[in-house]
Order: structure tokens, then C-alpha cells, then sequence
């Protein structure tokens, strides 16, 4: 389980709109949303260097943040991340507040453990991840910064599907709330070629 423990300085505009946000993203800062809580949705900008060092931090997609304002501070969580389609450069996000003990659904990373030395990529089998990350239901001050599997005894034929994860206390997984049992990851047996016509076997 995590805390709060991220914090990235804002600061609210007043001007929205295609032309203001190019200015905007022309003077080093990317424009963003903050809502929900109750409250009105709020324009903000962001420094496009410091969110740059942040989001290199994958942590930050499955934890709590602190928008810091100054005068105030919000605790929230990012909800949508636009990326240029061709650079790597954020265009614009969206945040929402949040607030301790509230339910929301947020998707985290699975992490497999012992995935170069479980038991059926020894004998040769083949890994296949099917799922990089999942969604979670889970409270605020309990979400998990990943979900990790340890896959050591998988054998060469065996899957992990959601049903088999040891989720933490209070996490839920959507999926399973809708009653489809994703597989998760997978051991193959190595796939052999078929002799060509006319060849021989062993030649």
C-alpha cells in the first residue's frame, strides 16, 4: 500500500481554448484539467520540465499526487495523459481530486517475479505475457503501486488467470467483477517448424 507521497507544483489559468494552450505549451508549460470531488472543473498549467522528470517515475500513474498550488494543495489521481502523436511530448492532461477512503478504479502494472527462472521457462518453455497491467477497484490510501506475481513453479502448459492473483486487502479486479477470468500470463512449449515437403526428417 502506498501514501501520497508525490507532489507536482500547478498553477490555475484563466485563458482556454486551442490558441491559448499553444501559447501556453510555446512558454514551457502544458495545460491540464482539474475536477470532480464535487467541485468545478479548473484549468491549470504544469512546467513542461518538472512533469517531464515526473512522469518518468511509472509510480506516479498508480499513487495518490499532490497538486501543489502555493495557497493550497488537491489530492488526486491522473485520469487521461495526451501524448504528440509522433514526439514525446505531452499535449495535455487530466486530473481528478480524490479524497481518503473514496472507491476508485485506476489501472496498475503487473509485475512478474522469478519470470527468467520459474520451472517452465527452465525446461525451455515459452513466456507469454497476456496482460501488462490491470484495473483495480480499491480505496484511496490502499491502492497498490502494482500487482505482483510470482510465476517460479508455472510449468510448461500452465496459465495464471485473475482468479489466481493474491490481490492486497480491499483491491478488487473489474474483470473479474464482470465475470471474465482474463489469463494473466502463460508458459508455452517451444513451437517447432514442420519439415518442409520432400524433406527429410533429420537430414
Amino acid at each position: 500500500m502506498t501514501e501520497a507521497t508525490f507532489t507536482l507544483v500547478a498553477e490555475s489559468r484563466d485563458q482556454e481554448g486551442r490558441r491559448p494552450s499553444r501559447r501556453l505549451r510555446r512558454s514551457g508549460k502544458i495545460p491540464a484539467v482539474l475536477y470532480g470531488d464535487g467541485k468545478p472543473a479548473e484549468s491549470i498549467s504544469l512546467n513542461v520540465f518538472a512533469l517531464r522528470a515526473f512522469l518518468a517515475d511509472e509510480r506516479v500513474f498508480s499513487n495518490v499526487i499532490t497538486l501543489d498550488f502555493g495557497n493550497r494543495k488537491e489530492s488526486v489521481l491522473i485520469r487521461d495523459l495526451q501524448m504528440h502523436p509522433y514526439k514525446e511530448e505531452v499535449l495535455h492532461m487530466d486530473f481528478m481530486r480524490v479524497h481518503q477512503g473514496e472507491l476508485v478504479t485506476l489501472n496498475v502494472p503487473v509485475h512478474l517475479e522469478n519470470d527468467t527462472t520459474s520451472v517452465g521457462v527452465k525446461a525451455g518453455g515459452v513466456l507469454h505475457r497476456a496482460l501488462t497491467e490491470v484495473e483495480i477497484l480499491a480505496p484511496i490510501g490502499q491502492l497498490p503501486e502494482a500487482i505482483t506475481v510470482d510465476i517460479a513453479t508455472l510449468e510448461v502448459g500452465q496459465s495464471i488467470h485473475l482468479s489466481n492473483l493474491q490481490l492486497p486487502k480491499g483491491v478488487v479486479l473489474v474483470a473479474l467483477r464482470h465475470g471474465d477470468d482474463k489469463e494473466v500470463v502463460s508458459i508455452h512449449a517451444p513451437h517447432v517448424s514442420a519439415p518442409e515437403e520432400g524433406e527429410e526428417a533429420g537430414a
